[in-house]
């Protein structure tokens, strides 16, 4: 039976401890001390964040995370300042940062960004997303049939009779992002599955001076690549000349603020030439982020588990449902649904939870497993998966602080906490305010690559 949001449940764990268990995962690591007891309600962070701004249905009252989330959101953002020094990230205004900067809001079961949506099955319900040109123009060949008006309509027609785990299998067949909601969120013991990929480096290393080469678009991956520039690494952003990061076309204000600071190589990757570049940096680089399905990254000859890795290599991996579901696609707001991370409206139906929630989550998630593997020497392939981290919120340890009560008030909505005899209004998403505006797309690329043997021969301070 599904627990009232906000409810008294069984403390099943302490969050601080869940980070500490993800790490020992990574090997003999010094794991953060256990916080101090401060009095803080993770319901009260969440109507802070401007995440429960974004979550509820558009002509109704914002609604409560579906999980403490934020508790366990702090405690990951924590280990990774234990493990790098002081971190100047509030670990919640990361979940609302793209839609304050793109004035998005809430609208139940279509995503804020708008491109995913929630369609009742004839048992449960089924999240695709089409974001991307072609996805619209695949519907016409899921339904199998050519005289469509409205795809959306279409679909939400043909997922009635159907049910949601065949529906989605089918949606997937095409290459588009779906997935039903399960019962209850999958139990996900650790977000990551590490394997070795080379030696470790013997002992463990500060991040200053660290080469990350980031192969990755959108935010997950980014958002990984800023946390650990923030922290002190060099960050090296590599792209295709003839495909670029799709987020440089969106809002530039948060586009600004996670490449700030980062330094911006092109290539063309169809060039012979343009691998070869490509290769020698993934060679250099103490740290590897991608986002990439397996089948192109073997395609650019960068198959991590067969490439010769120097010792201290920390290759992270982001996929939507690990490596070992290679051509499964996922976006933040249908990973999220994968993983039962969702908000549930007054009536008890689902809505999408904040702004493509997977996506931030996974990308602080990666940060602390790159830092981790980092600590422990290195020779790492962390293989994250957007839903695995999904499942891994959505099942964050509980609090007993008792009921939370939603009360309207003027000019919006509060929480009260009667245990620790709190309020918080719920505030607007904040826009992210970005230190320097995002280099040009291969503004670097001549000086990074005319020294590409003295990166690769360098190596990190200890």
């Amino acid at each position: 039976m599904r627990r009232p949001i906000g409810a008294v449940g069984a403390v099943t764990g302490d969050p601080a401890e869940t980070v500490r268990r993800w790490l020992r995962t990574l090997g003999d690591i010094t794991p953060p001390p256990a916080p101090a007891r401060v009095a803080g309600c993770p319901f009260l962070d969440w109507a802070a964040s401007g995440a429960m701004e974004l979550t509820g249905e558009a002509d109704g009252p914002p609604v409560l995370s579906p999980a403490p989330m934020t508790a366990l959101l702090r405690e990951s953002v924590a280990a990774l300042a234990h493990m790098a020094g002081p971190f100047p990230v509030d670990p919640v205004l990361v979940l609302g940062g793209r839609a304050g900067a793109m004035n998005l809001t809430r609208r139940g079961r279509t995503s804020v960004g708008g491109a995913t949506r929630l369609l009742r099955a004839s048992d449960g319900w089924c999240a695709v997303t089409l974001s991307r040109p072609d996805d619209l123009e695949l519907v016409p060949a899921m339904l199998g049939r050519a005289d469509l008006t409205d795809p959306w309509q279409e679909l939400t027609r043909a997922v009635r009779g159907a049910k949601a785990n065949e529906f989605a299998d089918h949606i997937r067949m095409f290459g588009v992002p779906a997935a039903a909601l399960p019962p209850e969120p999958p139990s996900v013991d650790v977000p990551w599955r590490v394997s070795t990929i080379a030696a470790p480096d013997g002992d463990a290393r500060r991040l200053d001076g660290v080469l990350v080469v980031d192969l990755s678009s959108l935010w997950a991956g980014p958002l990984c690549a800023r946390l650990l520039g923030l922290a002190g690494a060099r960050v090296v952003k590599v792209e295709s000349t003839r495909r670029p990061d799709g987020a440089r076309t969106g809002n530039r204000r948060f586009y600004d603020w996670l490449h700030a600071g980062h330094e911006s190589v092109a290539v063309d990757f169809t060039l012979p030439e343009g691998r070869s570049a490509l290769a020698d940096l993934v060679r250099a680089a103490d740290v590897v982020i991608e986002a990439s399905r397996p089948r192109a990254l073997a395609q650019l000859g960068l198959t991590p588990e067969r490439l010769d890795h120097r010792a201290g290599k920390v290759w992270v991996s982001i996929t939507g449902y690990g490596r070992g579901h290679p051509d499964r696609v996922a976006f933040g707001d249908d990973a999220a649904v994968a993983g039962g991370l969702v908000g549930r409206s007054a009536d008890g139906e689902p809505v999408f939870c904040a702004d493509a929630v997977a996506d931030p989550l996974t990308g602080v998630v990666a940060a602390l497993g790159a830092l981790g593997a980092l600590a422990c020497g290195g020779g790492q392939l962390i293989d994250v998966s957007m839903r695995n981290v999904a499942a891994a919120f959505a099942t964050a340890p509980r609090v007993d602080h008792g009921p939370h009560p939603v009360r309207r008030a003027p000019g919006g909505s509060v929480v009260e906490c009667p245990a620790l005899g709190r309020m918080q209004e719920v505030l607007p998403p904040r826009a992210p305010v970005a230190e320097r505006a995002a280099p040009a797309m291969g503004a670097d690329t001549a000086r990074i690559l005319s020294r590409v043997a003295e990166l690769r021969g360098r190596s990190a301070p200890r």
